[in-house]
C-alpha cells in the first residue's frame, strides 16, 4: 500500500489556517486516552473527548485546553470523566457547539455545565452537517459501554450521579470523502460489521486497553480484521490507568496479516492523510 500519511510532532496552538485548508489533507492529533483533535481539509477543527487537564498521558504542553487553538465543534462519546474532560470549558471559551447523546447533552444543559443553546442532542444513527451542505458529515453510532455522569454539586460539594445518555461512537466524513470512525469506549458488538460494510471507514480510532472497560487487543484486532477492514487504524485508550494494560504491540500481533496499516503514535503527535 502506498503510504498516504505522515506522523509529525505537533506544537501547541497549531491552528488550521488558509494554507492547510487548501492542502486537501486531514490532520489527526492524539492527546492520550481518546482525546482527538481533527482538522478537516476545509480547515474545520473538531475536538473529540477532550480529557486533557487531568489526563496523565497528555503532554504538559497540551494540558491547558487553550493550547488547542480555535475549536469549531466538540463531540463527546459518553459522560465518563476521562471522555467528557474539559469539554464544557472548550465549548464556552470557543462558543463552539457540543454534540452528544440526547441524555448527556440534556444533563449538561440542565446542570448549567454547558449553555443550552450550545448543547445539541443526537441519537444513534442520526447524522448532521454542522458546517453546511458539502461540509463535514457526522453520524453517531452505537457503542457497547455505559455512560453515567458524575457531577459535583457546587452548593453541597457532594458527588452526584446523573443520567449521561447512551454511549456512542462517531463517523466523520471529511469534505473530500475521507472517513474517520472514532469508536469511543466499546466492547465488541456484531453491528461493527454493519458499520464497516455500510460506512467503509478509511481510519479507525480504536480502543485497545482492555480490563473491565473496553476491548482488549485481541478483541480490537478481531473487529478490525473481520468487520471494519479500514485502510488505517490508530490504537487509543490504553496505559492511562492500571486497568488499561493492552498495548499497540499486542494489537498488531493479534491482527496478523491484514491490509490495514496500524499507525502507532505518542500523545502529542499528529498524522496527516
Amino acid at each position: 500500500m502506498r503510504q498516504l500519511f505522515a506522523i509529525i510532532l505537533a506544537a501547541p496552538a497549531l491552528a488550521a489556517g488558509p494554507a492547510f485548508a487548501q492542502s486537501g489533507k486531514t490532520e489527526v492529533l492524539w492527546l492520550g486516552q481518546s482525546a482527538i483533535r481533527i482538522t478537516s481539509p476545509g480547515g474545520k477543527v473538531i475536538v473529540i473527548d477532550p480529557f486533557l487537564s487531568k489526563n496523565p498521558k497528555t503532554p504538559d504542553s497540551w494540558k491547558n485546553p487553550d493550547a488547542l487553538g480555535n475549536v469549531d465543534l466538540v463531540l463527546v462519546t459518553h459522560a465518563h470523566a476521562d471522555h467528557l474532560g474539559d469539554a464544557p470549558y472548550i465549548v464556552k471559551k470557543n462558543n463552539a457547539p457540543l454534540w452528544a447523546s440526547q441524555g448527556l447533552a440534556a444533563a449538561l444543559a440542565a446542570l448549567g455545565e454547558v449553555p443550552g443553546k450550545l448543547s445539541n442532542r443526537m441519537g444513534q444513527g442520526g447524522s448532521i452537517t454542522p458546517f453546511g451542505p458539502g461540509g463535514v458529515r457526522i453520524t453517531m453510532t452505537h457503542a457497547e459501554h455505559n455512560s453515567e455522569l458524575a457531577w459535583e454539586n457546587p452548593v453541597t460539594k457532594k458527588r452526584e450521579i446523573h443520567f449521561g445518555g447512551e454511549p456512542a461512537g462517531f463517523i466523520l466524513q471529511m469534505e473530500n470523502g475521507f472517513k474517520i470512525y472514532h469508536m469511543g469506549d466499546t466492547g465488541l458488538f456484531g453491528d461493527m460489521k454493519l458499520i464497516g460494510d455500510y460506512y467503509k471507514p478509511d481510519l479507525v480510532l480504536i480502543p485497545i486497553g482492555g480490563g473491565q472497560f473496553v476491548m482488549n487487543p485481541a478483541d480490537a484486532a478481531y473487529a478490525t480484521r473481520e468487520w471494519l477492514k479500514p485502510k488505517y487504524a490508530i490504537p487509543i485508550h490504553y496505559a492511562t490507568n492500571p486497568a488499561l494494560v493492552g498495548t499497540p504491540k499486542e494489537y498488531i500481533e493479534a491482527l496478523g496479516s491484514t491490509p490495514t496499516k496500524v499507525i502507532t503514535m505518542n500523545p502529542g503527535e499528529r498524522v496527516e492523510f
